[in-house]
Formats: structure tokens, sequence, C-alpha cells
């Protein structure tokens, strides 16, 4: 048992060191590689700590969840990463539902179901099942296959209320020994699922980050409660790991929308879509063509490129690395603006970049680059919407108002691609796209960029 919690203890320590080399592209790897270790370590020290283990089912196990792994890894493509994490955020608390169930069905009737394990498994299930039918409506959101804006009816937060408070009752009974009725702990069961699609779908596409993140803190905390039913101290590290990381990185993203988390749970934004007017008044846009943009760039010094949602629909991360080149070939300084929550996930602009080899040091965040547009001669928007919509700074009425953006409209050109004038993920229209030093190109923003490669290359 010592040199489990030994092994444990490594393990730990490599997933605090991997975790840390997260956070720069040039030491993502290696610490991907560490972490990784840190794993392998704590299975094999689970492992070699039981006695009568199955070996070949464990083996079979291995294998199965392997093979799925590698074929995730190969075949989904980066603008799916988001549901892809979505996924495995579900899995992760599928897996202690599951673990922690087993426990309550192999224990049930017996002395050793007491107060702390009965609690500790109840909590696993309630959170774990939770976060798998949440991460699921969340997946079928990105997914296209469930409506992104907010479902909401009357009544849906009395009827949350409700669950919440049987959930409860029902666990204090449980815990505490006064009915552990195999019906009743099924009852947690399906309150938890339904509380999870309940608590999902009134969520709209603008808020997918935060709830991306959440949900892979709950999948965390329902892995740290499981550890603490199994006493199994690597399980509870690397849950209570990715529980806290998951919590902080909700913040940063409640934060980079000036919204409270609360607000994103209930607020329903996107709700209503709006007209194409802002303030009363119809936004008149200008189209331009590639060859006209070509041209303004041309006179340009300083160049900001602003990535968005959609620049990853069309996977348009390379075409954008070639102009930004070519542009640096005729003289001219190029940067990345990147706003936290651009994008359906946490960093999501910044793994396609990276993808596209883009380097890192162009990519500036939104406190670095905002006083740089002061004196940009041209910021080009690649499918972003709300993360550039100066209604953020005064219109009081809108659902974004207060959100940090990117201040591109105080560049002296702004052009923007996009497919056509539908709203953004907040479900409102954007009124940089009337200023009068706007100009829009619309259209697939893959197609765009590799024409304007081209033209730029002709000037």
């Amino acid at each position: 048992m010592e040199y489990t919690n030994l092994a444990y203890v490594a393990a730990a320590v490599l997933f605090i060191i991997g975790i840390k080399r997260l956070g720069s592209p040039k030491t993502a790897q290696s610490g991907n590689a560490i972490a990784s270790i840190g794993m392998l370590i704590a299975i094999i020290a689970t492992v070699a700590s039981f006695d009568l283990l199955d070996f070949k089912l464990i083996a079979i196990g291995m294998i199965i969840g392997s093979i799925i792994g590698a074929t995730f890894a190969i075949r989904v493509q980066m603008t799916q990463m988001p549901q892809m994490v979505a996924i495995f955020n579900g899995f992760g608390g599928g897996a202690s539902a599951l673990v922690a169930a087993s426990e309550f069905f192999t224990k049930h009737g017996t002395a050793d179901l007491n107060t702390f394990i009965s609690g500790t498994i109840i909590l696993s299930v309630f959170i774990g099942t939770l976060t798998f039918s949440g991460s699921f409506i969340a997946f079928g959101k990105l997914q296209g296959f469930v409506s992104g804006k907010p479902i909401v009816f009357s009544g849906l937060q009395i009827l949350n209320g409700f669950m919440v408070i049987g959930i409860v009752l029902i666990g204090t009974l449980i815990t505490i020994g006064v009915n552990q009725d195999l019906n009743l702990f099924y009852g947690i069961v399906v309150l938890a699922v339904l509380l999870g699609v309940t608590l999902t779908i009134p969520i709209g596409g603008a808020d997918m980050p935060v709830v991306i993140s959440l949900l892979n803190s709950y999948s965390g905390i329902a892995a740290s409660a499981t550890g603490f039913v199994l006493m199994n101290n690597g399980l509870i590290i690397s849950g209570a790991l990715v529980g806290a990381s998951g919590l902080i990185l909700t913040n940063i993203m409640c934060k980079g929308m000036n919204r409270s988390l609360a607000n994103v749970i209930f607020g329903a934004v996107g709700l209503e879509q709006e007209t194409l007017s802002t303030d009363g008044k119809q936004i008149n846009v200008k189209s331009s063509t590639t060859d006209e943009a070509a041209m303004i760039l041309d006179a340009a010094d300083k160049v900001i490129i602003v990535p968005g949602y959609g620049l990853a629909v069309a996977q348009a991360q390379h075409a954008a690395r070639e102009v930004a080149e070519q542009l640096e070939l005729m003289g001219k300084t190029v940067l990345y603006a990147i706003h936290p929550v651009a994008g359906r996930m946490p960093g999501h602009m910044n793994v396609l970049l990276a993808e596209a080899n883009v380097p890192y040091d162009k990519l500036k965040d939104l406190g670095d680059i905002n006083p740089e547009f002061e004196d940009c001669d041209v910021a080009i928007i690649l499918g972003a919407n709300d993360v550039v919509n100066p209604a953020a700074r005064h219109d009081t009425s809108s659902p974004i108002y207060g959100m940090p953006i990117l201040d591109v409209d105080k560049s002296r050109t702004v052009i923007v691609n996009k497919r056509t004038m539908n709203p953004g993920f907040a479900g409102i229209q954007n009124e940089l796209f009337g200023f009068e030093n706007t100009v829009m190109v619309f259209g697939d923003a893959k197609e765009m960029l590799t024409t304007l490669y081209k033209d730029l290359k002709e000037l």
C-alpha cells in the first residue's frame, strides 16, 4: 500500500508538471506526454494493488478504449474538437457514475454501506450522471441536431428546483440509512439525467465555451468523489486537479464575457433574434471584393487578423496563415487577435492557428492586442461576430452589454468576411457592419482568403 501511494504521488507530480507545460504550444506536446506517463503509472499502481483481478477483461477494455480514442484522434477534424471534448466530458462523468453505482450494488445491504460511503456514492452518481446527460445535450447543440438557441418553457426553473429538492431528500434518506431501497437509488439516477438535460437546453450557443469548461469541471469532481468511494488516492488527486482547473477556466471564460456563472446558466442569451437594425436604425453595409480588399491591404503597414468560428467552420486557418505570410513578404506587420471566448470552446482559435503553424508570439490575447488597434491600418474579421460588436460598450439593452470586446472598430479600415448577414451565437446583429470604416466581403472564409492570397501576389 505504501508503494502504491508513492506511485500516486509521483503520478500527481507528473500531472501537475504536464498541466503546467500545456500552457504554451511550445511545451504542450511534452506536457501531454508527461501527464500521460503519470496516468500510466497510476493505472499500473492501481492494478498491482488489487488481487483476484481478471486481467483479460482489463486488457480487452484497454484495447477497446485505445481503438476508440485513436479513431477519434485521427478522424475528428479540428472544427469538431468542441463536440469531441463535450462527449469526452460526458464519458468521464458516466464512467464515474457507473463505478460508484457498482459499489452501491456490491455493498447494498451490508455494514460496509456506511454514511460516508453512501454519501460519496450519491454525490458521484448525481454529478457523474448530470455531467453525462448535460454533455450530450451540449454535443447536440454544437453538432446542430439540437437547436443552438436557448430552449425554455414556462416553469422550467421551478421544475429544476423540485428535482434538486428531490435528489437532496432521496440522497439524505439513503445516506443516513433510513431507506436504502434500490428504487430510490434509481430515482436519483433518473432525476440526475433529467436535470442534466434541463440545465443545458436553456443555454445558448454563445455560452458553449463556458458550458464545456464547467462540464469538464463536473467530470473531475465526479471522479474525485468516486475516488473517495474506492478510497483511491490517485483518483482523488487526478479528479481534484481536473475539477479545480475546470472551475478556474470557467471563471476565466465568465470574466471574458463579463457575466456571472448564474447568468450564463439561467440567462438564456440568444433567445430572441433581433432584426437587422441597431437602435432603431437600419444597418447599411458596404459590400466589397477581394480585389478591393487586396488594394486596401497593399496600402497598409499594420494588419490585425481576428479569427472567429466562421474561420473554423471553413477550415481556413491555413489560408489565413498564407495571406499573413504574403503580407509580411510585402513588408507589413501582421498580428492575430484572440478573444478568450472566440469559437466554441476555450482556446479554440489558438488550437486552430497552432495547427496551421502560426508563430505563437503573433497570437495576442484581448488585453495585449486592444491597444494595437488604435494604430492599426486594417483589421480583418474572419467569421467573428459578438466578440467584435461595439454594442457591448454602450447598448444597455444588449445581451452582450459589458462584455469585453476586441476594439476592431478603432482601426482605420475593417474588412469583415461572413457567409451571410445572419447574427452570431448571441442572436443579435453587429452594428460594426454598418460603420463607415467597415467593408464586407461575403463568402466562405477559405475561398475568400485563397482568392485574396492570389490577388495579393499579383499586386
